[in-house]
């Protein structure tokens, strides 16, 4: 009877113990149900760098509505580094009193009425890349604050981070915002150092590819100790990563820099479509309140934006490449496909494509174009006209720095 009671007793013991154990596990996993489409929206950092505040902000959304990019379903107004002011005895951050009078509650208020939803940033680190305070330590009460305001976006750095390995620390932000309750996209921003695509599909919606994007249609900008990467350099940098991406989990080849005035307008076309053709993330980076029609035109073009939130959410692929003119497949839902050819070369391409005898086949996810058993009427993406079917070859040149966008439908 003694021995069944101290049985009893060593039973009930381990059972609480266990029960507790459970009460601390973290759950690692993202919100489920959210960027079932590449995200869309607008980032401060590449115009503004850390000259946000609240004016900026709110003006910026109300340029997203009437630009007509909300409309194109643009979404997000993320807010960059340098937002921050201090933590208070507690440990709880507050925004720059200074840039930010309102405070972010009512920010993100003014934002939520325009039909639109807002985004922050912080860092896995001590300090933010501009020296801010960093979410290290911070990480649960940082993700209540969020929440408590109603930001909907989360933008994670990776600067300042001596010691954590990426992979935990994403996960450790992630289960803060999980406890938090408020479903938030998450951005892992640690510039693929330590191969996000393996394993941040569970964890974040989003993750970068490369470091950061530069200004620049085919350069790169040498910092001494890290450097910044052209247009085309970054899309270089996707190779071998299209089979991690798909509906909820996106490789991100960072923010767009077309309307930022150094691009041509051939070079701000290119960029946007090889962008929607890798099921990229398109999140403006000029300044919405300031865009020429031109700029507008490209950022708002439907039928580009349609071949990025295409829902079967596959990227693209480089189908060939030789002098500088290359030619990209992105199978589409229901059948169809988009085609983007490029020219990065110096001078103008001819092109003379038989979609008779071509045989597209995308290995990666089973996807097969083939215009001989299948007649597809095409339609130039950027003028939005029909121009013919697979019947006939295609004949016509590429300026340099340029691209032609087709979307070939059934």
């Amino acid at each position: 009877m003694k021995f069944r009671f101290l049985l009893l007793i060593a039973f009930f013991t381990s059972s609480v113990a266990f029960s507790q154990g459970n009460n601390y596990v973290q759950n690692y996993n993202k919100f489920d149900g959210l960027a079932l489409t590449p995200p869309m929206g607008w980032n401060s950092w590449n115009k503004f760098a850390c000259n946000v505040d609240e004016k900026l902000i709110k003006e910026t959304a109300d340029a997203m509505v009437s630009s007509g990019m909300k409309q194109a379903g643009y979404t997000y107004i993320n807010i960059d580094d340098c937002w921050h002011g201090d933590r208070d005895s507690l440990g709880f951050i507050h925004p720059d009193s200074k840039r930010f009078p309102s405070g972010m509650k009512a920010l993100a208020d003014y934002v939520h009425s325009k039909g639109l939803k807002l985004g922050l940033y912080s860092d896995a680190g001590s300090q933010t890349c501009g020296g801010r305070p960093g979410s290290r330590g911070y990480e649960f009460q940082d993700a209540l604050t969020y929440a408590s305001w109603g930001i909907d976006y989360l933008k994670y750095d990776w600067c300042n981070t001596d010691g954590l390995k990426a992979e935990g620390a994403y996960k450790t932000i992630t289960a803060a915002l999980r406890k938090a309750g408020r479903p938030m996209v998450l951005s892992i921003c640690e510039w693929g150092t330590d191969k996000p695509w393996v394993w941040g599909p569970s964890v974040g919606h989003l993750w970068r590819t490369s470091g950061d994007i530069f200004n620049c249609f085919d350069c790169i900008e040498d910092h001494g100790t890290w450097k910044s990467w052209g247009v085309m350099q970054i899309l270089d940098k996707q190779d071998g990563l299209r089979q991690y991406a798909g509906p909820g989990h996106w490789n991100d080849p960072d923010m767009l820099e077309i309307g930022n005035g150094k691009l041509t307008a051939g070079e701000d076309r290119a960029h946007f479509a090889m962008w929607a053709m890798l099921a990229a993330p398109l999140i403006a980076g000029n300044d919405l309140r300031n865009m020429n029609q031109e700029t507008v035109e490209v950022l708002t073009n439907k039928d580009i934006i349609a071949i990025n939130q295409d829902v079967l959410g596959v990227q693209g692929f480089q189908y060939s490449k030789l002098d500088g003119f290359e030619v990209w497949f992105k199978p589409l839902n229901h059948g169809n496909w988009a085609v983007s050819f490029l020219n990065r070369a110096g001078e103008t391409k001819k092109i003379d494509f038989n979609w008779q005898i071509e045989k597209v086949k995308d290995e990666v996810f089973k996807k097969e174009l083939n215009a001989n058993s299948i007649l597809y009427k095409i339609k130039n993406a950027w003028t939005r006209k029909s121009v013919g079917t697979t019947k006939n070859g295609l004949k016509t040149e590429v300026p340099s720095h340029d691209v032609l966008t087709l979307i070939l439908e059934k």
